[in-house]
């Protein structure tokens, strides 16, 4: 048998059960044929096989983001991203919104993404005026970096009909003043319900997905576990841009939406549609609740109040009881099941609703999720470790919220997505990005897990500071068995899909300090390269 394409001369990292580090690669169709030396596998070249002169670059498998939302990551970038570089300022942020307006017709949205009210030179949200002054005529939201608080004009709240005497939603807060006037400002279950008012078309979303599949690949991403959106209208669209190839990377879809996550999660149920329905290119992934809030807002749930505010222990969405009534259901039906849980108490609720699930309902090789465990103390890791459950922390966070953290929780910061920790106690751990919260680049996260430091150089829990290897694992195999696909994915190895990355260099010899830096050469998806960046040495053997 004769390959279509080779690769050689490589730094083959294979992730398989020995960590092989080997030269050649053989693919045939969408399947890899042959992995060894450069001898071995010269009896896979024919005179038509395409021959790639890897001239000692590295090869991956391709990068698994085991927590990313596909979907609000192409949106967002239809709008005014706060996270550009020229947007040090509230005022910058007012002006980039002024400039949006002047091409937008009246009475749609002007949106923009990122916010970090830390960031800016003001340290302040825009203010409900300040928006105004720019239409009454658009609706405008300000969506805050961490998805979960938003800062709206007086046009989005008449939308929302919402005023003065609009009471709370459970889990969330409507702002207002000392004097019981509306701020704009929109914080968790409150701010997921004007995402739903704030919708796109469908044109706008196909759009939307497409830029956002064709940005994954050129990072070398090329299996997501998508991690929410908008509800079943979001599960439609994924399959049918799946169908149309305008996304291209693998879709593990969890069984969550943004707001009023039970609701969807209970339809699923009734529906019949279970975990692992699909096929290669697009999976039913767990069904999945949020539990609390944001780690940098911060809303998250602890057991002790913030280090920034002692009157402060974040907000809960669902009381304990609420949890296990859907998800104990959902894990008695044979469902995988997950969280977002980032505050310790948050996950102490959730680890006390799978004690009782498996209690009731005994179920082996179950591969239960907890998305983002953001502070996980020992004692919680040892029941993690106990229920043999799949944490999926995000390795970036560090990187850009770092200094957040250290001012929100002080010493806690050494459990914050403790994935040494994880890993000592041989709990299996993947990694995810959650962009757009943050970056969603691969290896932003492999370099963060490796070195711990903020992007100031701040070091941030180094403890929970892992090896290369293990943290290219992270974003390969054990993103592939988080999804229960490790059979035919996450390393490199005869008879599973051939989803591989190029490095512009070798990632195990570069200064563990410069790994955010290497590049991708090419990204492959089913045998195919859809990506790649014009250094790569192609041609037929000689």
């Amino acid at each position: 048998m004769k390959a279509d394409i080779v690769f050689i001369n490589g730094e083959v990292i294979t992730v398989d059960k020995k960590n092989s580090i080997v030269e050649s690669v053989a693919v045939k169709g969408n399947r890899i044929v042959g992995v060894g030396s450069n001898q071995e596998i010269k009896c896979f070249i024919g005179e038509e096989t395409e021959v790639i002169d890897l001239e000692g670059k590295t090869l991956l498998p391709g990068f698994i983001d085991s927590h990313i939302h596909l979907i609000l990551y192409g949106v967002f970038q239809l709008g005014v991203s706060c996270k550009a570089p020229h947007i040090d300022s509230v005022a910058a942020v007012l002006d980039a919104l002024k400039k949006k307006a002047l091409e937008t017709p009246k009475g749609e949205w002007i949106r923009a993404w990122g916010f970090n009210e830390t960031a800016v030179k003001e340290k302040r949200y825009p203010t409900i005026a300040e928006l105004d002054a720019i239409s009454t005529d658009h609706p405008i939201i300000v969506s805050r970096t961490c998805g979960h608080i938003s800062v709206v004009n007086s046009k989005a709240l008449e939308m929302a009909k919402i005023d003065e005497n609009t009471p709370d939603p459970k889990g969330g807060v409507i702002e207002k003043d000392q004097a019981g006037r509306l701020t704009g400002r929109l914080i968790e279950a409150a701010n997921m319900k004007m995402n739903e008012i704030a919708s796109y078309t469908e044109s706008e979303l196909m759009k939307a997905v497409k830029i956002a599949s064709d940005h994954f690949i050129a990072a070398g991403i090329t299996s997501i576990h998508e991690a929410g959106a908008f509800g079943p209208d979001s599960y439609r669209l994924l399959q049918k841009a799946v169908k149309n190839k305008d996304i291209r990377v693998r879709i593990y879809a969890m069984i969550s939406s943004l707001n009023n996550s039970h609701e969807f999660v209970d339809k699923m149920i009734k529906a019949g549609v279970i975990t692992g329905t699909g096929d290669e290119k697009f999976k039913i992934g767990p069904a999945k609740l949020f539990i609390d809030g944001s780690s940098t807002g911060p809303t998250i749930a602890t057991r002790d109040p913030y280090s920034s505010d002692p009157n402060n222990s974040g907000i809960l969405y669902y009381s304990e009881e609420e949890i296990y009534r859907v998800l104990g259901e959902a894990h008695k039906k044979g469902y995988q099941i997950t969280v977002h849980a980032q505050g310790d108490r948050a996950i102490e609720m959730y680890l006390n609703c799978v004690e009782k699930a498996l209690e009731e309902f005994p179920r082996k090789n179950h591969r239960h999720r907890i998305e983002h465990a953001g502070i996980s103390t020992p004692d919680l890791q040892e029941r993690i470790k106990k229920l043999e459950l799949i944490p999926i922390p995000n390795p970036p966070f560090p990187y850009e919220f770092g200094e957040i953290y250290i001012h929100n929780y002080g010493d806690r910061v050494n459990y914050m997505y403790a994935i040494r920790g994880f890993m000592d106690k041989g709990i299996m751990v993947a990694g995810g990005s959650d962009s757009p919260i943050t970056d969603y680049n691969p290896l932003l996260g492999i370099h963060t897990a490796v070195n711990r430091k903020s992007q100031s150089g701040m070091e941030i829990g180094t403890n929970q500071s892992i090896s290369v290897m293990e943290a290219i694992k992270l974003y390969t195999w054990n993103g592939a068995y988080a999804s229960f696909e490790e059979e035919i994915k996450g390393s490199i190895e005869v008879g599973k899909l051939a989803d591989l990355v190029v490095l512009s260099d070798s990632i195990l010899h570069v200064n563990p300090d410069k790994i955010k830096d290497l590049k991708v050469e090419a990204t492959m998806i089913d045998g195919e390269i859809l990506y790649q960046r014009g250094n790569l040495k192609r041609g037929k053997w000689s």
